[in-house]
């Protein structure tokens, strides 16, 4: 091979040298393509390996951690439930709605290849600046790519995030997560068990779309990034929910003993990560392979990333009862080849051997690598870049408090979450725009609470402390609405590992998210890692996304929005504490200031896991009329969300007088939670017994958000008229001239 073909696979020479070594021999060309997919990044997290062995992973509940298609944990009565998160990002830049789209079906089908039912979606979203006409674009097509798959298949999208910053403009985020439901004696795994039992190939005919998929989304952007468009699959949701029943089904019949979705490096990744797993070989001949294009070569069946493909493995003697199946739904399944017992992947086309490589050399020899690592890059300073400007009357606080509330990251998401439906299947008992979402479990007595978070400016910051913050805010969602938080999925993305400060963010997020973690009792089941999201040389801000999943009993939750007059207002958790360095990370000093600097909020994690605690007991004892976390624009912004709820129902409230009230009513420290009640004395007392702060600030009122300090009015505002720009802002940013 000559260096320019070694080159255009993304292998450095030393890579090279080893997969000679490996071999035995100078690699054919198929093996080449072969290698190269399975070595990649995205594939095989070789510069992400060594420091996810630092997260915790096993835990009372989890059934399968890391290292299957999807995590499962136990949720009682008999059932599990699996759940995961993938990104995908590159290819929702170059082809915003098929990228987006097809990241839906891909994280669907590692669900249901563990023979769980898909139940929920949502989605993490990062886009750049709206005054950009192209991040425009690419907001309605990823919204429209998701909304498309997700409806069309029939699983209820019910809720996620939507972020806007200016270091996304090159690089969009679209990290999906999805939950499904099955019995335990329903799980599949993805091994090759058996030899001489069937390989069988099902689902869609394999074509040019996606080749490379996996190599792109392993490197960063350059002007040529728009020539990729064959590089991202295209999907169709319709022959998805098809191959779903369908996978579902033969799975009833006892005939299959392993089962593993076509995704990254297609037929490539699931032949030999079946069989290193199971620690068997596979041969296949690429002959029996349905294709809807003319003159494939082996290289292009085994790279394609076509979307709807499964492979499976069947008793031996029992092929029919498998095909009857899918042929009742109008798949093509065909056996294209065997287990074998040699460990090796052997492809043949039309029985020449063009590829032979050890499945262990592919899934488990892939690089390791242990990058260096310097000091996180800051994307910001550390003093403000000009004095904080005292802005402590009512015009300037009324008039900061509306510009937050029609800020592009606090504003109402509706324009977005209504283009999908979120009751499908009838199990959403709290969708888009809860604190958390919250499905039912109709066949048991439990429900399952779901948080997606992430903030890139606090671990711009600090990768460290702004991955806890993240971890905190997603258990403080799930406790707010009275789900205890059991299990995590996360999504790593971040931008070039071979720069040393890139390589020490990405380090210093994970050991951050081990400890938080580890606090809170939540053990990664799974994740995915999204690396060289960068653009022309600019990486985006470390961006690591959780997924939460917490348990409670079938019920009503606890809504955020005030819902009668005349009730208490707690701020459980107190004012808390900021100055001028812990603020400049706010949405505050991003909207109002237009700035960046210091460091995130101070987090003490006991404190906040006691604070968590006090309010799911609150919950549990019926004292809640509502519940809401304080997060993103802090104590103001909690207030007016809490007081758009249908009711109408705002509130009076006073903060001790100071000289600078907006940093009180705009710091986002954690560990707070707004609740409203009728029987304060009862909550004040459950606050006490977990050592945490809890403060009467005032009570609901109708029709009106009034904010006193001191003697001083800050806010007296009408709802109607402080709820319209939060409510028609987005849309209105989206399709500006």
């Amino acid at each position: 091979m000559t260096p320019q073909v070694i080159e255009t696979h993304q292998l450095t020479p030393a890579e090279y040298d080893k997969i000679v070594a490996l071999l035995g021999r100078e690699p054919t060309y198929t093996e080449l393509g072969i290698f190269s997919v399975m070595w990649s990044e995205h594939c095989s997290y070789k510069s992400s390996r060594l420091h996810l062995k630092k997260l915790p992973t096993r835990g009372q509940r989890v059934l399968q951690g890391p290292g299957e298609n999807a995590g499962i944990i136990d949720i009682g009565d008999g059932y599990a439930i699996a759940f995961k998160i993938e990104s995908h990002n590159h290819p929702s830049f170059i082809e915003p709605f098929q990228g987006a789209a097809t990241g839906v079906g891909g994280i669907l089908r590692d669900i249901f290849t563990m023979g769980a039912r898909p139940i929920a979606v949502m989605d993490a979203l990062r886009f750049g600046s709206l005054d950009v006409p192209r991040n425009r674009r690419i907001v309605e097509g990823v919204v429209s790519g998701i909304a498309h798959y997700g409806n069309c298949f029939g699983v209820p999208t019910i809720g996620g995030e939507c972020v806007f910053e200016e270091c996304y403009n090159g690089n969009p985020l679209v990290n999906v997560f999805a939950l499904g439901v099955f019995r335990h004696d329903q799980v599949f795994y993805g091994k090759a068990k058996g030899v001489g039992n069937p390989v069988i190939y099902v689902g869609a005919k394999t074509g040019r779309d996606g080749i490379h998929g996996a190599s792109m989304a392993s490197a960063e952007f350059t002007e040529e990034a728009k020539q990729k468009r064959p590089n991202v699959q295209v999907g169709d949701p319709f022959l998805e929910k098809l191959l779903l029943e369908a996978c579902l089904e033969a799975m009833q019949t006892g005939a299959i003993v392993g089962i593993q979705d076509m995704g990254a490096a297609g037929l490539t990744c699931s032949t030999c990560e079946m069989g290193s797993r199971a620690g068997t070989g596979i041969e296949i001949d690429l002959k029996h392979v349905p294709q809807r294009e003319t003159g494939m070569t082996p290289y292009e069946i085994m790279l394609s990333e076509s979307q709807e493909r499964m492979l499976l493995v069947a008793e031996a003697g029992r092929e029919e009862e498998v095909f009857r199946v899918f042929r009742k739904w109008g798949l093509d399944a065909v056996a294209i080849g065997h287990v074998t017992a040699d460990g090796i992947l052997r492809v043949k086309d039309h029985g020449q051997v063009v590829a032979e490589i050890p499945n262990r050399d592919l899934a488990d020899e892939a690089p390791l690598y242990d990058r260096p690592h310097s000091k996180p890059r800051r994307g910001a300073p550390m003093n403000p870049p000009q004095p904080v400007p005292n802005r402590a009357t009512r015009a300037a606080i009324e008039s900061d408090l509306a510009a937050l509330l029609g800020s592009a990251d606090i504003c109402s998401k509706r324009w977005i979450w209504e283009q999908y439906d979120y009751t499908v299947r009838t199990n959403t008992i709290a969708g888009p725009g809860a604190d958390a979402s919250i499905i039912r479990i109709k066949e048991t007595g439990t429900s399952i609470a779901m948080s997606l978070d992430g903030n890139g400016r606090f671990c711009a910051l600090d990768p460290r402390e702004g991955t806890k913050l993240i971890v905190a805010e997603c258990c403080r969602n799930l406790s707010t609405a009275g789900a205890l938080p059991v299990a995590a999925t996360n999504n790593l993305n971040f931008g070039n590992p071979e720069r040393p400060e890139i390589m020490a963010q990405i380090v210093e997020s994970i050991e951050g998210m081990a400890e938080a973690c580890q606090v809170f009792e939540t053990p990664i089941t799974g994740g995915n890692v999204s690396l060289y999201n960068e653009t022309l040389g600019e990486a985006i801000w470390p961006s690591p996304v959780m997924g939460i999943v917490g348990l409670l009993k079938t019920g009503q939750p606890t809504p955020m929005h005030f819902r009668n007059p005349d009730r208490a207002v707690i701020l459980l958790g107190g004012f808390g504490q900021t100055d001028e360095l812990h603020f400049g990370g706010t949405q505050y000093a991003k909207v109002i200031l237009k700035s960046l600097w210091g460091l995130p909020p101070a987090l003490d994690l006991d404190y906040e896991k006691r604070v968590q605690r006090a309010v799911r007991e609150i919950i549990e004892a019926g004292l809640a009329e509502s519940a809401h976390d304080l997060s993103d624009g802090g104590l103001a912004i909690a207030l007016a969300e809490s007081s758009f709820g249908p009711a109408g129902i705002g509130a009076r409230i006073a903060i001790p007088a100071q000289p600078r009230p907006e940093f009180l009513l705009f710091h986002e420290g954690p560990s707070r939670i707004l609740v409203s009640t009728s029987q304060p004395e009862n909550v004040l007392a459950i606050a006490a017994k977990n050592s945490v702060e809890a403060l009467a600030i005032g009570a609901t009122m109708k029709e009106r958000l009034r904010i006193d300090c001191g003697s001083d009015t800050l806010v007296d505002c009408d709802l109607a008229g402080l709820k319209r720009p939060w409510e028609t802002s987005l849309e209105r940013m989206l399709h500006q001239s």
